[in-house]
C-alpha cells in the first residue's frame, strides 16, 4: 500500500469508501495513518452517497460471521427473538468474556488533565488562538489508538471487564462538552479523523480497546446535526455488526453512563431514525434507497441501550423514553405483516424491536389485527350459511350476549361458554326485557356491572389488599374455576372492543399474563408462572414484603431468633393449613445462610403456586380472545394500559374535546365548571372522571377517545349533577355561581357509589 492509494485509483477509492472489512496487521497501521492526508471529508460525503450499501452490508455481515464464528461462543441476541418466543436474559453471558485478539501496539501516553484542557479552552476563547485546542482534537480523534491514548485511564492496562470501561469519563465529558464551541475547522478535523478511523479499523475480531473507541465515539454530540449523519450511520453499522460478546461489554458500559448522557444518546438515535424516515429537506440526506441499512443499524444500537436500561435497577430512564412517536405515522401494519411473515430474518421490521414502538402504535396493531380476525371469522360464518343454502343472518357478524340483570354473572358465563367460537366477533349486549339497541352504551354498562359484582368482597374470587389498593386472586380451592376464566375473557373482550375497565390488579398480574405471550400447544405446559421477586410482592402485600425484607437484613441469629421453617401457613374456611415450600420444608430451619432461598420460595408460593389453577383459568380466558402475535410486542405495563387505560390525566386536553348538549362552551355554567375542575387537586379530578365514565383512567388514545359530553339538566339547582357512565355524559344543572357549582359537584363525585350511576 502506498500513500497515493486513494488518489491514483479512483475505482478502488470508491470501493474503499463503502467501508468494507479491511484486514490490516498491526504493522500496517503506521502506513494507514499516512493515507489520511489524501482523504477529505467532502470526497467521503460525495462518494459515499453513490455506493450500493445493501450488497455491501450483506457481504460484511457474512464476513463477520465467518471471522468471529471460529473464536467467539455463539450467544443469544440482545433483542429477544419474539418470533421464536425466546425470553433470554442479557445475564446469560459470563461476567468476563474475552475474544481472541491480535497483538496490540503499545498505546502512546497522553498526560493532559481535565484542568489543563479547560485552561487551554479558556485561553483560546480569550485570545482567539485555537492552535493548541485544534491540535489536541486533531490528534485525539486521528485513530482508535489515539482515542484510547487520550481517554483510557491507564493507557496500556487491559480493563477486560464489564464493570469498568476503563474510560476517564470526566475527561471525556469535558472534551465533548466543549467540542461544539470550537471553531468550524476544528470540528471538521474531528470528523475527518473519525472517518479515517472507521475506514482503517473496519476489521474482524475486536480488542477491548476497539470497543472503548466505539463506546467513546458514539457519544460525540456532533451527531445531532444531519450534516454528520453519513459518518454517524457508518459508526452505528460497525457497532451493530459487532459480535454478541462485544455487545455484552457495551451494554454494561452503557449502563454506567449518567442519566442525562444516557438520555441524550437515546434521543440522538431516535432523532436519527426520525429524520431518516422524514427528512426536513430531501436533499440533506442520501436517497433512502441507497441507505436502507441506516435505520436497522441505529435501531440495533438503540437495542443495546434498551438492554442496558432493562438490566438496571431501577431503570436509568422510563421505558417510554425509547418510544419513537414518528413511527406512529408510518404504515405500521406493513411493519407488523413483514415481521409476522419473516420474523427476525434478514427482512428488517421495527416490530423486531418492540421497545421503540409507542403504546399508540401497539394499540393500532392490536386493534387492526383483532379486526382482521373478526372479519375473517364473520366472513367464514356467512360462507358456511350460504353453502348450506340458508338465508344469511347479519347477526352472525356479532358476538350477541343476552343477559338478565338479576342473573348477570351466571348468564354471562353461560353465554360466553356457549359462544366460545364467536369471541373474536364484535360484541353486542342485550338486557332481557329491556328495549333498545346496543350502540356501545349497553356493552359498557355490561362490563361495568359485571366487574363490580365479580370483584365484590362477598363474591370471594378476589381479595382486596387495603395497603396496596389492588385485588389479588383468592387462593381458596374450589371445584370449578370457570368464573376466573370469565374474568380473563372479559379482560380480553375489553381490549378487543376498546373498552377501558376499572380493574385494579398489581403489575405482576400482567407479567404473568404474558408468561408466555402465546398459549403453548401442549396443554400440560405450565402457564402464568412468572419470575417474581420481593419487589413484586411489595406492590401486592407491602406489609408482608417489608417483614421479609427485615428478615433478609437481620443481623442476629435468624434460626434461633425467628424459629421458622420452610413452611407457609394459610387460613382456609377457618382452618389453618400448612404448605411446605420445598420437600421436607417443615424440618428445614430458616438460617442466615438459606434465608434468601426461603424468601424467594415464599414469594413464588404467594404469587405463583398458591393460586396456580385460578390464574391458569384466567390466563386461558384472556388468551381465548386476545390470542395474537401482537401480544408478543407488548410489555406487561402496556397490557395494563390497554386494559385499564392511562393513569395520567390532562384536564386541559379534556376541555378542548368536550361536546355540549343544551350548553355552549361560553355559557356561564360551563365556564364555572372548567374553572372549578382545572383547580381541583388530582384526587378530585380522578373522582370526576370515575363519576362520569366509570373509570379514573384515560384510554390509550388520550382524552379525545373519551367522547366526553356535558348536557344541560333542566332541574332545580338544588339537585346534584348526575352521570350516564355508559355514554361518558355529565348532566349538569344550570348553577348560578361558581361556589354553588363547586359545592354540588364535589358532593356528587365524592359520594358517587350507590346513586347517580345510570
Amino acid at each position: 500500500m502506498n500513500e497515493d492509494h486513494f488518489s491514483s485509483h479512483p475505482q478502488e477509492e470508491k470501493e474503499r469508501e463503502k467501508l468494507p472489512p479491511i484486514l490490516t496487521s498491526s504493522a500496517s497501521r503506521g502506513t494507514d495513518r499516512a493515507t489520511k492526508s489524501h482523504f477529505t471529508f467532502s470526497s467521503f460525503i460525495s462518494t459515499i452517497n453513490q455506493k450500493k450499501e445493501a450488497a455491501s452490508s450483506r457481504n460484511l455481515a457474512s464476513h463477520l460471521v465467518k471471522q468471529n464464528g471460529k473464536s467467539v461462543r455463539e450467544l443469544p441476541p440482545i433483542c429477544p427473538d419474539v418470533r421464536q418466543k425466546q425470553r433470554l436474559s442479557i445475564e446469560t453471558l459470563p461476567p468476563e468474556m474475552k475474544a481472541p485478539i491480535p497483538p496490540e501496539p503499545v498505546i502512546p501516553i497522553r498526560t493532559k488533565t481535565v484542568k489543563e484542557f479547560q485552561e487551554d479552552m479558556e485561553k483560546a476563547k480569550t485570545s482567539g488562538d485555537w492552535t493548541s485546542v485544534h491540535d489536541f482534537y486533531l490528534t485525539t480523534f486521528d485513530s482508535f489508538l489515539e482515542v484510547n491514548a487520550a481517554f483510557k485511564k491507564d493507557a496500556n492496562a487491559p480493563f477486560n471487564t464489564i464493570e469498568d470501561s476503563g474510560i476517564n469519563t470526566k475527561f471525556l465529558n469535558a472534551v465533548y462538552d466543549s467540542i461544539l464551541s470550537t471553531p468550524p475547522d476544528t470540528q471538521k478535523a474531528v470528523l475527518k479523523g473519525i472517518i479515517n478511523s472507521l475506514l482503517r479499523e473496519w476489521k474482524g475480531a475486536r480488542t477491548k480497546d476497539d470497543l472503548r473507541a466505539y463506546f467513546t465515539l458514539v457519544q460525540n454530540p456532533q451527531y445531532t446535526s444531519t450534516s454528520t449523519y453519513v459518518i454517524f450511520a457508518h459508526l452505528l453499522r460497525q457497532i451493530a455488526t459487532l459480535a454478541e460478546a462485544d455487545h455484552h461489554f457495551l451494554v454494561h458500559w452503557f449502563k454506567k453512563l449518567s442519566q442525562r448522557r444516557f438520555k441524550q444518546l437515546v434521543d440522538r438515535l431516535l432523532q436519527f431514525i426520525s429524520l431518516r424516515l422524514f427528512p426536513a429537506k430531501s436533499e440533506e440526506l442520501p436517497p433512502m434507497g441507497k441507505c436502507t441499512w441506516w435505520n436497522p443499524s441505529a435501531t440495533k444500537v438503540l437495542a443495546l441501550l434498551n438492554a442496558a436500561n432493562s438490566i438496571s435497577n431501577p431503570p436509568i430512564i422510563p421505558f417510554t423514553d425509547f418510544y419513537n412517536l414518528t413511527l406512529d405515522h408510518i404504515d405500521i401494519m406493513e411493519e407488523y405483516n413483514t415481521w409476522h411473515s419473516y420474523g427476525n430474518s434478514h427482512r428488517f421490521s421495527f416490530c423486531q424491536f418492540p421497545f421503540i414502538l409507542s403504546i399508540a402504535a401497539k394499540k393500532t396493531i392490536t386493534q387492526r389485527d383483532s379486526e382482521q380476525q373478526m372479519i375473517s371469522i364473520a366472513r367464514q360464518s356467512l360462507v358456511d350459511k350460504v353453502s348450506r343454502r340458508q338465508r344469511p343472518d347479519m347477526t352472525l357478524l356479532f358476538l350477541n350476549i343476552k343477559v338478565r340483570r338479576m342473573h348477570l354473572v351466571s348468564d354471562s358465563l353461560d353465554e360466553l361458554t356457549r359462544k366460545r367460537a364467536d369471541l373474536k366477533k364484535k360484541l353486542k349486549v342485550t338486557f332481557v326485557g329491556e328495549a333498545g339497541l346496543d350502540m356501545g352504551g349497553l356493552t359498557k354498562e355490561w362490563f361495568l356491572l359485571l366487574i363490580r359484582q365479580i370483584f365484590h368482597a362477598d363474591y370471594g374470587m378476589f381479595a382486596y389488599q387495603m395497603d396496596s389498593q389492588c385485588h389479588w386472586f383468592s387462593s381458596l380451592k374450589c371445584d370449578n374455576y370457570s368464573e376466573f376464566r370469565l374474568v380473563g375473557t372479559l379482560m380480553g373482550l375489553a381490549v378487543y372492543n376498546s373498552i377501558t375497565l376499572d380493574i385494579r390488579f398489581p403489575p405482576c398480574c400482567y407479567k404473568k399474563l404474558l408468561s408466555p405471550p402465546i398459549v403453548p400447544c401442549d396443554q400440560s405446559t405450565p402457564v402464568g408462572i412468572a419470575a417474581v421477586s420481593l419487589d413484586d410482592l411489595q406492590l401486592v402485600m407491602p406489609e408482608l414484603a417489608h417483614g421479609l425484607s427485615e428478615l433478609l437484613a437481620y443481623e442476629g441469629n435468624v434460626e434461633e431468633d425467628f424459629y421458622s421453617t420452610f413452611q407457609v401457613f394459610q387460613e382456609e374456611f377457618g382452618i389453618l393449613k400448612s404448605y411446605n415450600l420445598k420437600p421436607g420444608g417443615d424440618r428445614i430451619p430458616v438460617t442466615n445462610q438459606n434465608r434468601k432461598e426461603y424468601v424467594q420460595l415464599y414469594v413464588d408460593f404467594l404469587l405463583n403456586k398458591s393460586m396456580y389453577k385460578q390464574f391458569a383459568a384466567f390466563y386461558y380466558g384472556f388468551h381465548s380472545v386476545c390470542a395474537s402475535n401482537a401480544l408478543m410486542l407488548l410489555r406487561p405495563e402496556e397490557v395494563e394500559i390497554l386494559v385499564c387505560g392511562c393513569p395520567e390525566l390532562d384536564m386541559h386536553a379534556l376541555q378542548k374535546v368536550t361536546q355540549y348538549e343544551g350548553y355552549t362552551k361560553t355559557d356561564p355554567t360551563i365556564r364555572y365548571f372548567w374553572d372549578v375542575v382545572l383547580g381541583f387537586p388530582l384526587e378530585l379530578q380522578k373522582k370526576l372522571l370515575h363519576f362520569t365514565t366509570g373509570s379514573d383512567r384515560v384510554p390509550v388514545g388520550g382524552m379525545v377517545d373519551l367522547n366526553f359530553k356535558i348536557a344541560k339538566h333542566e332541574v332545580s339547582t338544588d339537585w346534584l349533577p348526575i352521570s350516564h357512565t355508559c355514554f361518558n355524559q355529565l348532566c349538569l344543572p344550570v348553577y348560578k355561581s361558581k361556589k354553588e357549582l363547586k359545592q354540588k359537584l364535589t358532593i356528587a363525585i365524592s359520594n358517587a357509589e350507590g346513586f347517580g350511576m345510570e
